[in-house]
């Protein structure tokens, strides 16, 4: 007879949206679970605009050849492979194994914290981030590890779900992805955690208030664009000297 686990297992099949360490370990498992089929139901459900996307990205790292850039949450490596394009020297850092093991970079890689990051200060020139920024607990603290591990002249992009401007595009996108998107997941992935997803983008600030975040941590001059219509968003700064 088998004693049953005590450990209450995360889930994501739910209608609120978890906080603090509950929101750590669910993320962590959510995407061990959807790894697997991550990068087809990305390109499914965004129309391939996420390769765009990341593109724009790397390009407004404007750093030199031979730059080396932590990718945050890197997932599957997509954008280590966008970095290594542009001659730049990619590291994967994500909390979730799953991820790292579907890697197809093979750039170097860790499973990390990245709101405790395992490199020393000012040891970096830049780093990037993909949709990832909803899914963690703490913004400013990440935004605080940025300025610490960037070297002063250094760059950070980082990338994320947007609220468009246009009422117009706003309702159709809220349809598509509250909709449309949940049906992509439970088709190609996992149901769930493709209604999770969409929802997700609850716990983002304000474009403004993100922005202040980013600036207040040591990037003064840090922008916000809003990509397709405001789908996305971008934010890049410069590290302070």
């Amino acid at each position: 007879m088998t004693t049953p686990d005590p450990t209450p297992r995360p889930t994501w099949d739910t209608q609120s949206l978890p906080e603090g360490e509950d929101k750590a370990r669910m993320v962590q498992s959510m995407f061990d679970a959807i790894a697997p089929r991550y990068d087809l139901v990305n390109r499914v459900m965004t129309f391939r605009l996420d390769v765009r996307w990341r593109k724009r990205a790397v390009k407004d790292l404007q750093l030199a050849p031979g730059s080396l850039v932590l990718d945050l949450a890197a997932g599957t490596g997509d954008l280590c492979i966008d970095l290594r394009r542009e001659k730049l020297q990619p590291i994967a850092m994500d909390l979730s194994f799953g991820m790292l093991s579907a890697d197809r970079s093979n750039a170097p890689r860790a499973q990390a914290d990245i709101l405790r990051l395992p490199v020393p200060d000012h040891s970096v020139d830049g780093i990037i981030c993909g949709f990832a920024l909803r899914n963690l607990v703490d913004l400013p603290t990440f935004f605080a590890e940025c300025a610490r591990t960037i070297k002063p002249g250094g760059r950070v992009a980082l990338l994320d779900v947007g609220v468009p401007h246009s009422r117009l595009i706003r309702f159709g996108n809220k349809i598509y992805f509250g909709k449309v998107v949940p049906r992509i997941g439970a088709l190609l992935s996992d149901g769930p955690a493709y209604r999770y997803l969409p929802r997700s983008v609850a716990y983002l600030p304000e474009r403004h208030e993100l922005l202040k975040m980013l600036q207040t941590a040591g990037f003064a001059d840090a922008t916000h664009t809003q990509l397709s219509g405001g789908l996305t968003q971008l934010m890049v700064g410069t590290r302070n000297p």
